[in-house]
């Protein structure tokens, strides 16, 4: 690899302070507990030093940061042991602040993964169907039916908590 093509040092510190939060949210989002989404987080970064991806602009830097996280994310969950371990067994162990969420936040951190992704990106980080479908290489069609179906059960689960509230 010619050494004029790599990232300094500062320039992969600068795009870490400009997407770091939204890379941990996205993990969050996915792993549920903030161990394991610094971890994967931070494998987000390393995959990026070690690529080395050349971006258009900084809505595709920020979109191969959003998928490459999805994807380490899936990866992750796929793996035995957070098919055994139950949440509350470790709540013990959790140092430091909780991540800042809303209500709503919370319930979307709860739906399957397919509506996960393009519930966050349409809604927290601002992109478009159009963006979205073309970051996770899905028919723009398919976007907006995974949008206005995870609508749908956000509504149901977020009506269903204000009436039990």
């Amino acid at each position: 690899m010619a050494n004029s093509l790599q990232r300094t040092d500062k320039e992969i510190a600068e795009l870490y302070q400009r997407h770091v939060k939204t890379v941990y949210r996205v993990c969050f989002a996915y792993m549920k507990n903030a161990a394991d989404a610094d971890d994967l987080m931070q494998e987000t970064f390393v995959k990026l030093m070690r690529q080395e991806p050349r971006f258009e602009s900084a809505a595709h830097e920020k979109a191969w940061l959003i998928r490459t996280a999805t994807n380490l994310c899936k990866d992750g969950l796929k793996h035995w042991w957070h098919k055994r371990e139950k949440l509350e067994d470790f709540e013990h162990l959790q140092s430091g602040q909780p991540p800042e969420t809303d209500t709503t936040f919370d319930v979307i951190t709860g739906l399957p993964d397919k509506y996960k992704t393009v519930i966050y990106m349409y809604y927290y980080e601002g992109y478009s169907t159009l963006e979205i479908a073309r970051a996770l290489s899905k028919p723009q069609n398919t976007v907006l039916s995974h949008l206005r179906e995870a609508r749908i059960i956000l509504k149901n689960k977020l009506e269903g908590d204000a009436n039990h509230g």
